[in-house]
């Protein structure tokens, strides 16, 4: 019988005791070891006059993201485009499964009108930003030429 009978509807199935996956402590082994797990790319209008509570929502999320997850590197909110991406946005990245997991399910009830692009890091850029990428919210293009000279570059 599961440790949790109450999880136990009718719906799901029973999964049988075993050992517990190690994608719960470590990236899986196609990360590039060098660099942080995850980036994750808030974008916003932010220079756009139509929506200024969007650009202020941003700033606070910013400064918010910086105090309650002090453990992730952040950086600093662009006013403007900034490489591969076409609009104003900040990154944060995470360094491990735990802190990518929560962050990731915070951000899915907290990120407001930001959408934001989450992709690991395997040392092909083209590929992080595209293929592996997911979105939180609506998807924005990215200009693709760049992701890709970045990754023939690193080949």
């Amino acid at each position: 019988m599961s440790q949790w009978p109450s999880l136990l509807t009718g719906k799901s199935l029973y999964n049988p005791p075993g050992p517990r996956s190690a994608a719960y402590d470590e990236f899986p082994k196609q990360f590039d070891p060098s660099k942080n797990g995850f980036d994750f790319h808030m974008t916003q209008f932010i220079t756009c006059p139509a929506v200024p509570a969007q650009a202020q929502y941003a700033k606070e999320l910013h400064e918010r993201v910086r105090r309650e997850f002090p453990e992730l590197r952040i950086y600093k909110l662009w006013d403007k485009p900034i490489g591969p991406h076409p609009t104003a946005m900040f990154e944060v990245n995470t360094f491990n499964p735990h802190q990518t997991g929560a962050f990731f399910s915070w951000l899915v009830v907290h990120r407001g009108p930001c959408d934001v692009l989450v992709h690991p890091n395997t040392g092909d850029s083209f590929r992080d930003h595209t293929e592996l990428a997911t979105w939180i919210g609506r998807r924005w293009p990215l200009y693709d030429e760049l992701l890709k000279t970045l990754s023939l570059k690193r080949k």
